[in-house]
This record gives structure tokens, sequence and C-alpha cells, in this order.
């Protein structure tokens, strides 16, 4: 059904690496977070549409066995185990979406610096989109521009071959990170999640300001969804709203629910101008 051809190898699979097959088995056992030595699960978050006070998207964030923060999973991935993590993230996030009955896309975060070749990689997350009924077309993935790629044309190519699978992507803290403007000129994604830094006090520090219009102003240029993350004060979303933005994340409208499906504060829409 989806032809992956094979791209030049950025790098050799170390010695000892196995790929993963995509099977179904390989999928039950990723589920299951099996040969990690560690257990974790998702909270999920919802990204908003301002305009129509309605939730545009859910990002699946990681979070220990019994919801404990990021950190005690993350802590525990080094390089033996962290391709069998990712692959392990990308089928929990899309069986735990479709456990939920979510309507809407899905976030999931991956990790670049796992990949060896993505064809290789996609394969699990192909069988569990399958074996779970969630429409490819609803899968976003979303890379932090911190992370520190060495080949930004190899990285590119890994995001192209996402999207030519159906997938959207996203980046993630966008104008926090190493990549910046390089990034963006290798590779135009489909949306961009403005860094949480820049948007704090964004409605007080002019700085902040001049910053967020120009990358909403580059967005269009690009055809490219913008995504302001970390909102929590009424001040903030006002001139995010102002300056075009209408898709928003934050703990104004919800924090992240445990294996749930986090509810809107309604609140966060007192006083939203129209």
């Amino acid at each position: 059904m989806y032809a992956l051809p094979s791209l030049s190898a950025h790098a050799a699979f170390p010695v000892g690496f196995v790929p993963l097959a995509g099977t179904r088995q390989d999928c039950e056992d990723c589920g299951r977070g099996e040969g990690l030595g560690f257990q974790f699960d998702f909270a999920y978050q919802p990204i908003v549409d301002v305009h129509s006070r309605e939730v545009y998207a859910h990002e699946a964030l990681v979070r220990g066995p019994g919801g404990e923060g990021a950190m005690t999973v993350l802590s525990q991935v080094n390089d033996r185990n962290r391709y069998r993590f990712d692959q392990s993230c990308r089928v929990k996030a899309i069986k735990g979406a479709a456990r939920l009955g979510l309507a809407q896309p899905v976030s999931i975060n991956f990790l670049p610096n796992a990949i060896y070749r993505p064809e290789v990689c996609i394969r699990t997350t192909l069988e569990a989109a399958r074996a779970h009924g969630f429409p490819l077309e609803q899968i976003i993935f979303e890379v932090t521009e911190g992370e520190r790629v060495e080949d930004g044309p190899w990285f590119a190519s890994i995001l192209r071959e996402y999207q030519r699978c159906g997938f959207r992507t996203a980046i993630d803290d966008f104008g926090a990170g190493y990549a910046g403007m390089k990034l963006l000129s290798d590779f135009q994604p489909d949306i961009i999640k403005i860094d949480m830094d820049l948007i704090r006090h964004v409605d007080t520090n002019r700085a902040r300001q001049a910053i967020v219009r120009s990358l909403v102003r580059l967005c269009e240029d690009m055809d490219i969804q913008v995504i302001a993350e970390g909102i929590e004060t009424r001040a903030e979303r006002d001139f995010l709203a102002d300056t075009g933005i209408r898709l928003m994340q934050g703990y104004l409208f919800a924090r992240p629910a445990f294996r749930a499906v986090a509810a809107l504060d309604a609140a966060a829409f007192d006083t939203l101008r129209p």
C-alpha cells in the first residue's frame, strides 16, 4: 500500500543493531514497551483553535507509568535503547489516541538521532496506524528544534519522507534551538510551534513581539501553520490572536490529562475578541 524507497543511508546500522520489520508482532511489542527495561505512558494536551473555540489537535506527552513527569522516563533513554524507545513512543501514542477515541489529529514527538534510515523506522508507525484504525493524515510528527542534528539535509530528508507517506510534520520549540532558519531553509514543515520562552509575557515585551510578528509573516509566506505554545494568560492570548495566530496550547486552556482526554477550561475564552 505504501511504497518505501530506500533512501541513501546517513550512517550504517550500529554493530548488533536489529531494525524492526514493522510486523504486527513488532507493533504489539512496542505497544508494551518490550526490550526497554522500563515502562512509560502518555498524557494528552489539547491544541485549540481560538476562533472556533474547539480542539484542533492533541499532543502526546511522555509520562511515567503512574503519571510521573517526562524526565523520569527520558533520563532512562540512552544510546542502546534510543531506537526502541522512539519506536515504542509512536506505537503507544497512536494506540492511546485510538483507545480514547480522539477525533482530532495527535502530535507525536520523535527523536531524529534515533533514526538510521527513515524507510525502516517508519514501518512500525504504519502498522500501528493500520492496526488501531487511526488515519495517517491525523498523525503529526513533531521534532524539537533544539535537537542537535549535525546533518541538516539528511534530517530534512527524513521529514520529507514522513510527509510523502501521508503524515504531517511540525518543528517544536522554534526559536529556541540550534537549527533555526537553516533548518527552515532545508525543509518547510506543515506546522511551526513557537517556543514558549518567546511567548511568555509577549504582551509586554517589545522584542518578543517583533520576533513573533516576523515569524507569523514568514510562515504565511511559506504556507506554514503556526501554533503558539505555553500560553498562560489572557493577555498573551490576546496579543497572539491580534497577530494572526489562531492555534494555541497552554495551561490557560487545559493541562495535560494522563491517559485521558483533557477538558477545555471555558473561562480561557472569556473576553476573547471575535
